[in-house]
């Protein structure tokens, strides 16, 4: 009996057909698809988080600028202002001061990687950044 299950299974054709090839492979295309777009889509929100966090960290260099020169921002749109008080930007994200007076200032954050008219704007007045993309306060 043992024997002729043996011969059988010896006899009988071994590996894959065409069609099961071609499920496999359309399977594989399928999830491709899907999977391909959405790390795309993860990579630019991780810039956007970059810049995000830049611009936070320039504001916390900007208020201890202010700590330094008796609570003004005067001078806080000097090029080295920011870094000589703690800040460290990240790697293709520019952080500028583009208005500074005594009583206010505001930051804008862009990355090289993502789109050119897309900027973060914080504004110590209200203490927000906003997206320009997004421009929906939290």
């Amino acid at each position: 009996m043992m024997a002729r299950v043996r011969k059988a299974m010896d006899e009988r054709e071994k590996g894959f057909t065409l069609i099961e090839l071609l499920v496999v492979i359309i399977i594989i295309g399928i999830l491709a698809a899907i999977a391909i777009p959405a790390f795309l889509n993860q990579r630019q929100n991780g810039w956007a988080s970059q810049v995000e966090s830049d611009v936070k960290n320039a504001a916390i260099a900007a208020e201890s600028f202010a700590v330094g020169n008796n609570g003004s921002y005067v001078g806080l749109d000097a090029a080295d202002a920011l870094e000589d008080n703690g800040f460290r930007g990240t790697q293709d994200v520019t952080v500028n001061v583009t208005t500074a007076d005594a009583d206010q200032f505001v930051i804008v954050g862009s990355h090289s990687r993502l789109d050119a008219a897309r900027t973060w704007t914080y504004d110590s007045e209200t203490g927000v950044i906003v997206d320009s993309e997004d421009p929906v306060t939290p």
